[in-house]
């Protein structure tokens, strides 16, 4: 057993031959961009790709395979020049109803073991979305019919971002997930926080304490995977691995979820949608306090104050830890230029965040931005909350 980075969750913008999968993703987000980054500026060991049930993502797949560098394995997983494990993903929106009648949508998740299996996925769910080439496309199926779906083609369904304002379970179709699986909601080994939220903000809700909780990157180019990342234990990479982690099966489990303070993310607190701005205050924030609108877009501390079940955080003994990790892309002073020239000098963004010493970073760009660097991942940092859509940053590094 060994331990291994992992980011589930990483969109393609465009295929190789230039159609649109993901609209508001970048253009350099194809299949085998995804792939070399990993290996070659990120040092992931297995990375998410869940936009795999687009037929022109299909056609790159097959031949990314034929082209010699990757292969699929028994366990499930194509793994790319014997260093990176890629699990083929699709990323569904499902139409709900909730106990009271108001319609909402939420993301899912869906991850399966071989190509086969997410094509005939994509051959089924063309039936239920209009645009099965297209990324992220709401299904006239509810989740408690996906998930049935997703198992009949041998994969799993997580729900995505669980508790953002927008297209997601917590944030507006319900406050408890088992009102909506029903007795289909031990089916579900995970969920996944999103950027806005950490294990102690979700583990103030008690039906979460069985399920493993998932720190993705919801990567849109290629400089922001693994800005969120999961530590996993192990046998070797492959889907079948990765499922027996998810579901703490055999010694194999996540050992450490890395991802942003919660204040970075785009959706950390409420937002007044006439004045523009964050409303300060105790949460849950429901109107804003300085023209009394209640045309606002909830935050996710917000709407976790406002359905959480404990009176404060109380994980199940056997929760990882959650580490605040500040991505380069976040720190100040780092620009792509900047941060070029430390992955030239030490290989990885893995590297850099986790293994290098202040004086090996002062070496290749000075004592101050090594200071940035080294502040960042100790967790000296001031950082203004994010909302309505727009990152939280980093106001000062002390």
């Amino acid at each position: 057993m060994y331990e291994i980075f992992a980011d589930l969750h990483v969109h393609i913008g465009r295929s190789e031959n230039n159609k649109p999968i993901k609209i508001t993703a970048a253009r350099s987000l194809n299949f085998a961009n995804i792939a070399k980054e990993c290996v070659n500026r990120k040092g992931i060991n297995v990375v998410g790709i869940i936009d795999c049930a687009s037929p022109y993502v299909i056609e790159d797949i097959e031949k990314f395979l034929s082209d010699g560098d990757a292969y699929e394995i028994k366990d499930g997983g194509i793994i790319y020049k014997d260093k990176v494990c890629i699990i083929l993903g699709s990323e569904i929106e499902t139409s709900e109803i909730n106990e009271h009648g108001k319609t909402g949508s939420a993301h899912n998740l869906c991850y399966f073991p071989f190509l086969k299996d997410i094509k005939a996925f994509s051959n089924e769910m063309s039936n239920h979305i209009s645009n099965i080439t297209l990324s992220s496309q709401r299904a006239d199926i509810s989740a408690y019919e996906l998930i049935d779906i997703v198992e009949k083609y041998n994969g799993i369904l997580v729900p995505a971002h669980a508790f953002t304002p927008h297209k997601s379970f917590y944030g507006n179709c319900t406050d408890r997930l088992e009102k909506i699986f029903k007795e289909k909601y031990s089916r579900i080994p995970a969920i996944e926080l999103g950027l806005s939220s950490d294990t102690f903000l979700a583990d103030t809700i008690s039906e979460l304490e069985s399920k493993t909780f998932l720190t993705n990157s919801d990567a849109h180019s290629l400089p922001k995977i693994a800005r969120e990342y999961n530590k996993m234990l192990l046998e070797d990479i492959s889907f079948k691995e990765i499922v027996k982690a998810l579901k703490n099966e055999n010694g194999r489990k996540i050992v450490a979820n890395y991802g942003l303070d919660p204040k970075l993310g785009k959706y950390h607190r409420t937002y007044c949608e006439v004045c523009e701005k964050n409303i300060d205050g105790i949460a849950p924030v429901t109107k804003c306090d300085t023209c009394d609108s209640r045309n606002i877009t909830m935050g996710v501390f917000d709407r976790i104050e406002q359905i959480k079940d404990k009176p404060k955080t109380m994980s199940p003994k056997n929760r990882p830890p959650y580490y605040y990790q500040i991505p380069l892309t976040f720190i100040p002073g780092l620009g792509s230029k900047t941060i070029d020239k430390l992955l030239n000098n030490f290989e990885t963004e893995m590297n850099i965040l986790h293994k290098l010493s202040f004086d090996d970073i002062e070496a290749v760009v000075g004592e101050k931005i090594a200071r940035n660097i080294i502040n960042a991942r100790d967790g000296k940092v001031n950082i203004e909350a994010g909302g309505g859509g727009i990152y939280g940053h980093i106001s000062n590094v002390n």
